[in-house]
């Protein structure tokens, strides 16, 4: 009896976790401005303009047009984002997805197809806080 109530525990852990929930969906034909704050998971399948907060994850689907600033744990790009993101978590660009704008990343999955134009900085939140550091100054030779 043991082992099964030790199958039956595992299993619940693993349905329990949150990463493939979506509590938030923005569907396709959707036109939305303004600002999106959410303790869960969003899906974005419409058109977005303005800033999202996602404790979970964001999921730009390839039908998708957003045009904001971005915080989320992970992030997928199936569509069309212009703006930035930051992530403590993982960045996927899709085949289909494309991604203008600057980034500050745990992690970068481009995948081939993606199109990606702007800046990626990469860190470990784990072993290095997040420092803002001041743009240089431009030295004339």
């Amino acid at each position: 009896m043991k082992l099964k109530k030790k199958m039956f525990k595992r299993k619940r852990e693993k349905t329990d976790n949150s990463l493939g929930k979506m509590n938030t969906i923005i569907g396709k034909g959707t036109v939305c401005e303004g600002i999106i704050n959410t303790a869960g998971s969003l899906r974005l399948d419409g058109d977005f303009k303005g800033e999202i907060k996602v404790e979970g994850d964001l999921i730009v689907g390839e039908n998708a047009a957003v045009d904001a600033v971005i915080e989320a744990n992970n992030v997928y790009v199936g569509g069309y984002i212009r703006g930035n993101i930051h992530t403590e978590g993982k960045v996927d660009l899709a085949p289909t997805g494309a991604f203008f704008g600057d980034m500050l990343v745990g992690h970068l999955n481009v995948e081939e197809g993606a199109l990606f134009k702007g800046n990626c900085e990469m860190h470990d939140p784990k072993k290095e806080p997040i420092v803002k550091q001041a743009p240089m100054e431009e030295i004339e030779c």
